[in-house]
């Protein structure tokens, strides 16, 4: 563990000192106890690094208003969501024709309106799922964490500040740039696949719309190549098309009838709803919450 620790500090020092972007002049021979420290970085710290983090990405992207067509159907979708008040969630559309969606650790949820335009609702309700189902297993936090080891040793710093806004624009923007590049492991996507599957059971949800919305980032992936970090997550995974078989069986397992006549995508961004349902029964899900 120790020669670990060791090699893990002498990675980040190096790192320190390569990056385009140091602020602190000694932030090579403080990046060892910038890293040991960081290890150490409390939840309530990650919250608050999130908080921020999330106050940034907000900034740099138009939002959609309250008026929007794209807010009023989020909202109408978000309002299914059950059991998860303790997630203290809010939410909102980025306007943009990026394909992605994500949820953060202070429990903020965006979701573009270039997702929403290729998703039916119960689709849009199944990959926010999969999001809350990272935020729930703690994957976000621990990005989080990972992310801001990194940046913190290449600043030569030790801790989170404990004042909010503290936090420079640019350390900000090298961690945003730090989670972009990161991903989620194999089993991180299958375990947050299977959280959405049981919000959708939970709350009378189509219980195939996890599948269908595999399927249908499959088909994006393979025709425009986007590269935005959900279609990575989804598309470009060697094994999605297995995830999305795995949520298949579970659902048959649970007793439900995939509907092979309805459509797997009809979006829509007026008033009106968009749902596939699936038929059959099956046992209700519980789904355990947690703050990261």
């Amino acid at each position: 563990m120790k020669k670990l620790l060791f090699g893990l500090i002498t990675l980040l020092m190096m790192a320190s000192c390569s990056t385009l972007k140091v602020v602190n002049p000694n932030a090579a021979m403080n990046a060892g106890a910038a890293a040991i420290q960081a290890l150490t970085i409390s939840d309530a710290q990650i919250a608050q690094l999130c908080s921020e983090y999330m106050v940034e990405m907000d900034k740099q992207n138009t939002i959609a208003p309250a008026s929007s067509e794209y807010t009023q159907r989020l909202n109408r979708i978000m309002a299914k969501f059950k059991n998860i008040s303790n997630l203290n969630l809010n939410y909102k559309v980025y306007q943009s024709s990026t394909i992605n969606a994500f949820a953060s650790g202070d429990g903020s949820v965006r979701v573009y309106s270039g997702l929403m335009d290729k998703m039916n609702d119960d689709e849009v309700f199944a990959v926010v799922g999969h999001e809350l189902g990272h935020l729930i297993n703690k994957d976000v936090r621990d990005a989080y964490r990972n992310a801001y080891l990194i940046v913190a040793a290449r600043y030569g710093i030790a801790a989170v500040n404990t004042t909010a806004g503290a936090i420079s624009t640019s350390f900000l923007g090298d961690l945003g740039q730090q989670l972009a590049s990161a991903a989620y492991s194999r089993r991180q996507e299958t375990q947050a696949d299977e959280t959405a599957f049981q919000f959708c059971v939970a709350n009378g949800v189509d219980p195939f719309a996890m599948y269908h919305a595999l399927n249908v980032l499959l088909e994006i992936g393979g025709s425009t190549g986007s590269q935005s970090s959900i279609t990575q997550a989804f598309s470009d995974h060697p094994d999605t098309q297995k995830r999305a078989e795995h949520i298949k069986e579970m659902a048959e397992a649970a007793g439900y009838k995939l509907n092979s006549t309805s459509s797997t995508t009809t979006p829509k961004t007026s008033s009106g709803n968009t749902s596939n349902s699936g038929s059959g029964s099956g046992k209700k899900a519980t789904i355990k919450t947690g703050k990261n």
